[in-house]
C-alpha cells in the first residue's frame, strides 16, 4: 500500500469490506457478508508553513504584500497575509526581519493552522514621512515542530503623509531697528517661515501677537511684511524698545512663532532739562564754594544729541566764579568777603547758568542760582581742666561718673553757646548731657541708661575724648578717664568638653572625665549639680544610671549597672555650676554643661546564629568539588574587629534513612565565610564528590568564631538524593536542541510534577530508528522539603493527560531506559554467543538432575522409615484392608494406626503436605512417641534394631516435608525404649515404598 497523505485524504477513511465463500451454500447461492473499516489517520509534521493573499474565500499563494500607514500612528495595518501549514497540529512561529523591523510587530507570534497576519505599530515616532516614505520588511515563518521548515514573504508598507509638523522660522529671534517717529507704512522688516508638510506649502498666513502691539506696528497677512502702523507713537524718549511675537499658522491650524524686537533709533527732538528750578547755595566769608549743576537730556544716551556743556551768563559777579562745561561744578575763582557785599543784600549773589546739548539743531535752557556768604565765629570754646579722672559701678544703668566745664569767650549767643559730645574712647557705653552755667557750660558724664556696664567682659578703664562746640562749630577737647568697678553677679558658665570614651568593662568608680567652668567675677566658688544621664540605646536617648558626678565636676563609673557597649554604646551627660558668691543675679550657668562619653567595645559577646527554616538538599550525583550546599548566618553584638565571624565544617556525620544509625565520615564539606554589611555569611560547599548510593543525610557540625576565639556552633542537616531517584527521560530531539529549550522544558517538568529539578547530564543516543529517541536526560525530581521522587512516580506525573501533551512538543517520548542502538550481525560474535548459551544450558541440566536424585533419595528414606513402622503392627488383629489410600498401613481394629495417635483425619488423607505443616500439626505428631510406648513391651527385636538405625540416617536437625514421614521419624526413635516386642502391622505388597 503506497503512503497515505493526511492533508489529500483527511484525518478518517473508511472502507467496506466484503467477505465471499469460495463454493456455493447448499440454496446454490454464493454466502458474503460486509463490514465497515473506519481507519483514523494521524497527522506527522510533513507540511511547510507558506504565505497566501485571501480576497474573500479565494486564496493564491504569494510571497509580496503592501500595506499603507499614516505617519506617527498605532494600531494595525491590513496586509492581506494569512500564512497556513496543513498539519493538523501546526505551530507556526512568526518573526520579522529588515533594516525597520523594530518598527514593528507581527500578529499572532505564533500561528495555528492558518491565522491571518497584521503589522502592529511597536515605534510611531520612527513612522515619519518627512525622513521615510517606504519601509521593507520580511515576514519569516517557521514551523516550531521542524525549524527546517520555513517561509518568506515581502512586505512593503508606505507611509502616508499627515499634517504633523508646525510652521518654524530660521531664527527664534530677530532684532530690527527702525527711526523714530518713521511715516506710516514703512517697512520694518519681512520674515517667513516654513512648513515641510506638502499641503502646506504656500498657504502659511501670519498676523502680530499680542493685540496692543497692533497699534504701533502690523504684518500683511500672506507676506509677512511688518510695517509701522502709528507716526507719532514711535516714541523713543516713552517707549524705546518693543517686543511682539509674529505667528504662522499653517492650513490646519498648527502655530509657530517667533519673537521680533524692534528698537527705535533715536533723533534730537529734546531740550536738556536742569533738575531744579532754582539753585540756593551757602559759603563761609573766605570759604570755599563747589556744587554742581545737574542737567539731564531725553534724547538716546552716549550721542551727540544727549551730550550737554554748561556756562554762566555773563553777569556783575560772574566774573567771581567758574564753571566745567562738561561736568557742570560751579567754584568761586577767590575768597569771598561778606563785608565786600552790599549790606543791604544780607550776603547774597545771583547768577544763571545755560545747560545747552550738542545735537542738530542744538536746543538749551537755563536756571538761577543764588548764593548766601556768611559770618565767621572767630572764638572757639576752651575747658577749665585740662583732664578729668571718674569711677563708677558696673550693672548700674545711667549712673553719673562726674561733671566736666568750658567756656566761649565770643559775646552774642548766636557765638558763646556750648554743646558737649564724646568723640572717641566710649564704645556707646557713656553719653554727655549738657546744661547752661552761671558762667559757661558742665557736661555730665553718665552711663548710658540703655547699657549696663560689664566688669568681665567690658573694659574696665575708659579713656574719653570730650568735646566742646559751639554754634559755629568751633571746638576744644579734654581727657576724661572713667574706671569701673567689679561686681559679683556674672553667671558661671562651662567650657567646652571634650568627648570622652570609657571600655564597657571599667571597674565602679573609675574616673571618666571632668566637667571644668569658669566665672568671670574677681571672686567666685563653683559646685557642680548633676542634672541628667541618658544612654544612646539602639539610636535612641533614653534616662540611666550607668555614671555620678562628684561636686569637684568629675565623672565616675556608677555602681547600679555595669557597662555593656552592646545595649548602649554611648552616654550623655548634663550637669549645672552654681556660683556661691553671686551678689546679683542667677547663680548658675545659662546653659547646662554636656559631656558625651563613647562606650568603648570589647570583646564578651559570642557569635549567635540566625535561625533558618531553609531546607538544604545536595543531589549526590551533581554535588563536586566546590558546590554549594547550604548556609548559615551569623552576627557579633561586639563592633569592630571583635565581631568579626569566620566559620569551619568541624564535623561531618551521615544519619542512614533506613537504619537511622549516624556514622562518623570525613570532612566532606568547608565553609566560605562572606560578609554582608554586619551580618557573616558561610556557605558550605563540597571538598570532593558524595557517594551516590548513600540515603538519608548528613549532619554537619559549623563553628562561628571571632577574633577572641569565643565561638559558637550549630549542626546543619543536609538531605541527600541517592541515585535511586535518578529518572532517565528520552527525547526525540537532539541535545543541541533539547538544551536550546531546557528553560522551558524545565518549566514544564515542574509544573506536572510539582517539584525543581535538577538536571545531572544531557547525552545523545544514536539511532538507525526515525521514531527512536535522539537524546536523553539524567535528572532528579526534589522538593523542597528534602524528598525527591522516583522514577515511577515521576512517570505517572508526566504521562497525565494534563501535562504530556505539552512535554511532547518539547520532544518528550519516553520515560525509562535508554534504547539500545542497532547494530550490525557479526557471526562470530553470535556462535560465540551459541556456546556460552549451550553450556549454560547443560549446567543447568546437571544442577537439576543432581537436586532431583537428592530429593528422590530422601523421599526413599522417608517411605522406608514408614514401611519399617508398618511392619510392626499385629497381623491377627487386622480387620480390613488398607485404610490409608496409597500405603500399606493397616490397624488391628481396621483403622489407621496414624489416626489412633491423634493425627487428624484430613493430615492422613493429605500425603504430600510439605512446608505448609502447622505448628499445631507436628505437636500431633509428636504425642505420637507417648501413645507408642503404652503399647509397646520391653524388649527391642532385630527389626526395631533396624529400625533404629534407619531412624539415625534421617536427619534430625532439618524439617519434615511430609506430616507422615515426621510421625514415623518419632515413631522409631520412642522404639529404642520400649520394653516389650509387639508385632503391630505386615507388609502390604500392593504397595512399594517408593510410591510414598
Amino acid at each position: 500500500m503506497s503512503g497515505i497523505d493526511r492533508e489529500a485524504t483527511g484525518d478518517k477513511v473508511t472502507l467496506t469490506v466484503k467477505g465471499r465463500e469460495s463454493k456455493l451454500n447448499v440454496n446454490g447461492q454464493p454466502a458474503t457478508a460486509t463490514a465497515t473499516v473506519e481507519i483514523n489517520i494521524n497527522d506527522i509534521n510533513d507540511e511547510e508553513p507558506k504565505f497566501y493573499k485571501c480576497e474573500g474565500s479565494s486564496c493564491v499563494l504569494e510571497t509580496q504584500f503592501t500595506g499603507e500607514v499614516f505617519e506617527h500612528s498605532l494600531g494595525a495595518i491590513s496586509i492581506g497575509m494569512t500564512v497556513k501549514d496543513r498539519d493538523k497540529f501546526a505551530q507556526t512561529e512568526l518573526t520579522l526581519e529588515g533594516e525597520d523591523k523594530d518598527v514593528f510587530s507581527v500578529e499572532p507570534s505564533t500561528a495555528g493552522p492558518e491565522s491571518t497576519v497584521q503589522l502592529l505599530v511597536r515605534q510611531p515616532e520612527n513612522l515619519d514621512f518627512e525622513e521615510k516614505q517606504q519601509m521593507i520588511l520580511q515576514v519569516i515563518a517557521t514551523d516550531k515542530g521542524e525549524p527546517t521548515f520555513q517561509a518568506t514573504a515581502t512586505v512593503t508598507i508606505t507611509i502616508k503623509d499627515t499634517n504633523d509638523n508646525s510652521p518654524t522660522f530660521p531664527q527664534n529671534t530677530y532684532k530690527i531697528n527702525v527711526t523714530e517717529h518713521s511715516p506710516a507704512e514703512t517697512e520694518v522688516a519681512t520674515v517667513t517661515a516654513d512648513d515641510p508638510d506638502t499641503m502646506d506649502a504656500g498657504k502659511i498666513t501670519y498676523s502680530l501677537l499680542p493685540e496692543s502691539i497692533l497699534q504701533y506696528f502690523d504684518v500683511e497677512n500672506n507676506t509677512g511684511r511688518v510695517y509701522v502702523k502709528n507716526q507719532a507713537l514711535l516714541d523713543r524718549e516713552l517707549r524705546s524698545l518693543y517686543s511682539a511675537t509674529l505667528q504662522a499658522r499653517d492650513t490646519d491650524g498648527k502655530p509657530g512663532t517667533t519673537v521680533l524686537e524692534i528698537t527705535l533709533t533715536d533723533i534730537n527732538d529734546q531740550t536738556p532739562i536742569i533738575n531744579r528750578q532754582e539753585y540756593r547755595e551757602f559759603v563761609s566769608e573766605g570759604g570755599k564754594l563747589e556744587f554742581s549743576i545737574e542737567a539731564t537730556d531725553g534724547d538716546e544716551a552716549g550721542t551727540e544729541n544727549s551730550k550737554i556743556q554748561f556756562s554762566i551768563k555773563p553777569s556783575t559777579h560772574s566774573g567771581s566764579f567758574s564753571i566745567d562745561p562738561n561736568t557742570g561744578v560751579l567754584t568761586n575763582s577767590g575768597e569771598l568777603d561778606r563785608e565786600a557785599l552790599n549790606p543791604e543784600s544780607n550776603g547774597r549773589l545771583n547768577l544763571t547758568v545755560i545747560a545747552t546739548d550738542m545735537g542738530t539743531p542744538a536746543l538749551s535752557t537755563s536756571v538761577s542760582v543764588i548764593i548766601t556768604v556768611e559770618d565767621i565765629n572767630d572764638n572757639a570754646p576752651t575747658f577749665k581742666a585740662p583732664s578729668y579722672s571718674f569711677s563708677v559701678k558696673e550693672g548700674e544703668k545711667g549712673a553719673s561718673a562726674g561733671f566736666v566745664h568750658a567756656e566761649d569767650l565770643d559775646q552774642t549767643p548766636e557765638f558763646n553757646r556750648i554743646s558737649f559730645s564724646i568723640i572717641d574712647g566710649s564704645f556707646g557705653s557713656f553719653i554727655v548731657r549738657t546744661s547752661a552755667e552761671e558762667k559757661g557750660y558742665s557736661g555730665n558724664i553718665m552711663v548710658d541708661p540703655d547699657i549696663e556696664l560689664d566688669y568681665e567682659s567690658a573694659p574696665k578703664k575708659f579713656t574719653l575724648r570730650v568735646e566742646a562746640t559751639d554754634l559755629e562749630l568751633e571746638k576744644a577737647q579734654t581727657v576724661v578717664e572713667v574706671n569701673v568697678l567689679d561686681v559679683n553677679d556674672e553667671r558661671p558658665e562651662f567650657t567646652s568638653v571634650q568627648v570622652v570614651s570609657v571600655a564597657e568593662d571599667a571597674v565602679t568608680d573609675a574616673l571618666v572625665g571632668t566637667f571644668v567652668g569658669q566665672d568671670k567675677d574677681t571672686n567666685h566658688s563653683l559646685v557642680y549639680e548633676l542634672e541628667s544621664v541618658n544612654c544612646k540605646c539602639s539610636g535612641e536617648l533614653e534616662p540611666c544610671s550607668w555614671f555620678t558626678l562628684d561636686p569637684n565636676g568629675d565623672v565616675r563609673v556608677g555602681p547600679a549597672d555595669p557597662l555593656d557597649y552592646e545595649e548602649c554604646d554611648q552616654a550623655v551627660i548634663k550637669a549645672q555650676v552654681v556660683d556661691l558668691f553671686t551678689e546679683k543675679g542667677e547663680n548658675n550657668s545659662v546653659t547646662p554643661g554636656e559631656m558625651v562619653i563613647n562606650i568603648g567595645d570589647v570583646n564578651d559577646n559570642t557569635p549567635e546564629f540566625y535561625y533558618s527554616n531553609s531546607v538544604f538538599v545536595v543531589v549526590s550525583e551533581s554535588a563536586s568539588k566546590g558546590t554549594s550546599v547550604a548556609g548559615v548566618t551569623a552576627s557579633d553584638r561586639d563592633s569592630g574587629k571583635n565581631s568579626v565571624i569566620k566559620f569551619d565544617v568541624r564535623k561531618v556525620q551521615f544519619e542512614d534513612r533506613v537504619t537511622n544509625a549516624v556514622t562518623d565520615t570525613r570532612i566532606l564539606f568547608e565553609a566560605v565565610t562572606t560578609q554582608q554589611q554586619n551580618i557573616y555569611v558561610g556557605i558550605i560547599q563540597t571538598t570532593e564528590g558524595l557517594d551516590l548510593k548513600l540515603k538519608g543525610k548528613y549532619l554537619v557540625t559549623v563553628t562561628a568564631t571571632d577574633t577572641g576565639n569565643l565561638s559558637n556552633t550549630t549542626v546543619l542537616e543536609i538531605f541527600t538524593i541517592d541515585e535511586g531517584f535518578r529518572t532517565e527521560l528520552q527525547f526525540r530531539t537532539t541535545v543541541s536542541e533539547v538544551e536550546q529549550s531546557l528553560d522551558e522544558i524545565k518549566r514544564k517538568l515542574s509544573a506536572a510534577t510539582g517539584a525543581s529539578v535538577d538536571i545531572v547530564s544531557i547525552k545523545d543516543q544514536s539511532s538507525i530508528s526515525r521514531n527512536a529517541a535522539q537524546s536523553f536526560m539524567l535528572a532528579y525530581f526534589i522538593f523542597s522539603n528534602g524528598t525527591a521522587l522516583t522514577s515511577s512516580e515521576v512517570e505517572k506525573r508526566l504521562s497525565d493527560q494534563e501535562h504530556f501533551p505539552g512535554l511532547y512538543e518539547v520532544g518528550l517520548v519516553n520515560i525509562g531506559s535508554v534504547p539500545v542502538a542497532e547494530t550490525k550481525t557479526n557471526p562470530l560474535v553470535y556462535g560465540l554467543l551459541g556456546i556460552v548459551g549451550g553450556l549454560i544450558i547443560v549446567l543447568v541440566i546437571l544442577t537439576t538432575s543432581l537436586l532431583c536424585t537428592r530429593r528422590n533419595f530422601r523421599r526413599k528414606l522417608k517411605a522406608a522409615n514408614a514401611m519399617k513402622s508398618t511392619t510392626m503392627l499385629n497381623s491377627d488383629n487386622q480387620k480390613g484392608g488398607a485404610v490409608v489410600p496409597g500405603t500399606n498401613k493397616y490397624t488391628m481394629e481396621g483403622a489407621n494406626p496414624v489416626l489412633n495417635l491423634n493425627i487428624s483425619s484430613a493430615l492422613a488423607l493429605d500425603m504430600d503436605l510439605n512446608e505448609e505443616t502447622s505448628d499445631a500439626e507436628k505437636s500431633s505428631l509428636s504425642s505420637l512417641d507417648h501413645n507408642y510406648d503404652t503399647i509397646m513391651d520391653g524388649n527391642d527385636s532385630d527389626d526395631d534394631k533396624k529400625g533404629a538405625m534407619w531412624d539415625k540416617d534421617v536427619d534430625e536437625s532439618s524439617e519434615y516435608n511430609e506430616p507422615l514421614g515426621a510421625a514415623l521419624a518419632q515413631l522409631g526413635q520412642n522404639k529404642k525404649s520400649s520394653t516389650a516386642k509387639i508385632d503391630l502391622g505386615i507388609n502390604n505388597p500392593m504397595f512399594d515404598t517408593t510410591d510414598l
